[in-house]
């Protein structure tokens, strides 16, 4: 604190001291003066019929609100007499990741596996990394890019999970090419400087000192993953990856060769820990500090000059002189001027002391909390705007906007719960205060085809429900006739017998033997039994269609029913049906990097 820097941030206030002081003069003059009293009475007798008591009341509350007056004016002057240093520079700084992604990196030797630990690294790096710009690219027979440079960190780590070995579309070590690559995403970003931090278990030396040698500007540190003893690489399928002779590879760690290359790109080598000290020694030459504290060197460039208010300590001062000139029934006025005019009455949350509903709901919106910025927007149209974001069907009466653009919000609200025709009425509206607005125009023609669509579904849903009753009639009556005729079918048998036994019985037919009676008997039970048994086979027939009959009509409803269902359910459907898609990342980044490999090997054959 120096007291020689004492000055006022905003000192233009303190030419409210003097209306102020001009008030406060008209108050004593008017208030406590004795008035016009000497005129019409002597002065030696003023002091036995004025009441001092109340004179000596009134200047004490007139000079506690002078006071008052003061320190407000004062506090919000802005005195202040300390400095604040705040940087105004932005760490522009550059980071460009290259992860191996080759088959080495499944070696167990660091435990659970040599990629796993990276992807930890990583994402710890970048919990570190709170400002500047970062880029991943992984690499194995060539170089791909991940994620561009971006201040966005959270981008970066949200991709770690999907990157494994088996999305790579050609294998090996290609240092050089991450090299390479890492240079082109700095130099298309118009950074003359950056780091490349290289996470490997090993890469073709020669090559990849060569492209190191070749960075200029750009800074080269390696993190080394892995052991000098190695392992060997566990397949999916089981059992461990040979080389071309059968022998099992055991990938080894090279720190030697790592340190050299580091070493040519003019950074650092450091073997992947347990702690962070190797993310800090690659971020040392990352983010370099704006000021040095060790040394008590501060660059004033680097600075604004921003001051510690101290009006607000003064406003603190205020609320016992507040206190003190509190006048008793001063509630009781306050309560009977807000009687007649009442308010509605909520319920006081935390967050209404420091921001409005509006601010609320626009913070809810920004976060995508869409059901929530509904209920606390008090805007017409941005209350409608939340309810089409929210996805769920409004009932009742909505509030009534006052702009085209609130008109329109509530025509796509009305339209999403599926009352079209209210939702086209909005439209109007919103078209006749800006007859322009060709979004509302073009929402009404949709809005209208699918009422079209929606009554000719119904007149179809009717018809068929038409056609399919006179159908089930038209089979019962079927059914009834065949069951009548079935049981004047089955009494004709035993009349043909009774017929047929009758001129057996009484009368003898010449030339017929005994053998031929037979056979006219055994002819006769045959037609005996098929008569028995057609009627049997008819009813059973007849009972199954009616069971067919009995199950279409049970199951009609509920096909009238999936026709008669909205277009919010439909869309609802389909939303489920794409949920159920696999959230696969790592496939999406196997067919992007095979797509580009391909045009790169095509690329090379025309050359």
């Amino acid at each position: 604190m120096n007291l020689s820097e004492f000055h006022f941030i905003r000192p233009y206030w303190l030419l409210a001291l003097v209306p102020a002081a001009l008030i406060v003069f008209l108050l004593f003059r008017n208030k406590l003066g004795r008035g016009n009293w000497e005129a019409v009475c002597d002065a030696a007798l003023l002091p036995y019929l004025l009441q001092e008591k109340a004179v000596t009341a009134s200047r004490k509350s007139l000079v506690t609100s002078a006071v008052m007056a003061l320190l407000a004016i004062v506090a919000l002057a802005g005195p202040t007499v300390q400095r604040l240093p705040s940087p105004v520079f932005r760490n522009d700084s550059a980071l460009v990741i290259a992860l191996d992604l080759s088959r080495s990196m499944d070696a167990e030797d660091v435990k659970p596996s040599r990629l796993i630990r990276a992807r930890y690294k990583i994402a710890d790096l970048l919990q570190r990394r709170k400002d500047g710009q970062t880029a991943l690219l992984v690499f194995a027979g060539d170089a791909f890019t991940v994620t561009p440079l971006t201040d966005d960190t959270e981008t970066i780590a949200s991709q770690l999970e999907a990157l494994t070995t088996d999305i790579m579309p050609a294998q090996g070590s290609q240092g050089e090419a991450a090299l390479n690559l890492a240079v082109r995403l700095l130099q298309q970003a118009g950074l003359p400087k950056g780091e490349i931090l290289l996470i490997t278990d090993g890469v073709e030396p020669d090559a990849a000192l060569a492209a190191a040698k070749k960075l200029g500007s750009y800074r080269l540190s390696v993190l080394g993953v892995g052991t000098p003893e190695g392992a060997p690489i566990a397949l999916p399928k089981g059992g461990f990856l040979k080389d071309e002779q059968g022998a099992i590879v055991v990938p080894k760690l090279h720190p030697d060769a790592l340190a050299a290359l580091a070493g040519a790109g003019g950074g650092v080598y450091r073997t992947l820990a347990a702690d962070d000290s190797d993310i800090e020694s690659v971020l040392a030459g990352v983010d370099m500090p704006v000021a040095d504290e060790a040394k008590g060197q501060t660059d004033n460039r680097l600075l604004i000059d921003l001051w510690d208010d101290l009006g607000p300590w003064i406003v603190l001062a205020l609320l016992p002189l507040a206190a003190f000139s509190f006048r008793r029934g001063l509630l009781c006025l306050a309560f009977a001027v807000l009687l007649p005019l009442p308010e509605n009455s909520y319920a006081l949350d935390w967050q209404d002391l420091w921001q409005t509903r509006n601010q609320q709901a626009a913070a809810a919106f920004a976060a995508r909390q869409y059901d929530r910025a509904a209920d606390l927007f008090e805007k017409p149209d941005w209350k409608a705007a939340a309810q089409y974001r929210a996805a769920k069907p409004v009932d009742g009466e909505l509030p009534i906007p006052d702009t085209a653009t609130g008109f329109y919000n509530q025509g796509n609200v009305l339209a999403k719960s599926g009352r079209f025709e209210e939702a086209i009425a909005a439209y109007d509206k919103s078209l006749t205060i800006d007859p322009d607005n060709k979004d509302a125009e073009y929402n009404k023609k949709l809005v209208e085809e699918a009422m079209k669509q929606q009554k000719q579904q119904s007149q179809q849903n009717r018809q068929q429900s038409d056609s399919k009753q006179q159908d089930s009639e038209k089979g019962q009556r079927q059914d009834r006739q065949e069951s009548a005729q079935n049981q004047s079918d089955a009494g004709q048998p035993s009349e043909r017998k009774d017929r047929n036994s009758e001129p057996q019985n009484g009368e003898s037919q010449p030339g017929k033997s005994e053998a031929g009676q037979e056979k006219d008997a055994e002819k006769a039970g045959e037609e005996e039994e098929q008569a028995e048994t057609r009627p049997s086979q008819e009813a059973s027939a007849a009972a199954k269609d009616g069971e067919k009959r009995d199950s279409a009509e049970r199951n009609e409803p509920s096909t009238q029913a999936q026709a008669m269902q909205p277009a919010d359910e439909t869309a609802q459907a389909n939303q489920q049906w794409l949920n159920r898609v696999p959230d696969d990342p790592g496939g999406l980044l196997k067919r992007k990097f095979k797509y580009q490999y391909g045009l790169r090997q095509q690329r090379a054959g025309r050359q």
